[in-house]
C-alpha cells in the first residue's frame, strides 16, 4: 500500500468535509449529502485496486 494513496484519501476527506460545511451553512443539505456521497464514491473507486490485489495475494498465499 501506497503512502500516496492515504494521502489522496486524506485530501478527498478535506476537501468533501469544507464541501460538505459550506454547503450545509448555505441552507443546501441535499446537495451536501450528495457531495458526501460522491466523496465516498470517489475513494471506493480509488481503493478497488487495492482490494483486488489483497484478493489475489489470500488466493496464493492460500493456493485456492
Amino acid at each position: 500500500m501506497n503512502v500516496d494513496l492515504i494521502f489522496r484519501i486524506a485530501g478527498v476527506g478535506i476537501i468533501v468535509a469544507v464541501l460538505d460545511m459550506l454547503l450545509k451553512r448555505s441552507g443546501r443539505d441535499e446537495q451536501a449529502m450528495m457531495t458526501t456521497i460522491a466523496g465516498v464514491v470517489v475513494v471506493l473507486m480509488m481503493l478497488i485496486g487495492e482490494i483486488s490485489t489483497l484478493f489475489d495475494t489470500i488466493r496464493e498465499v492460500f493456493s485456492i
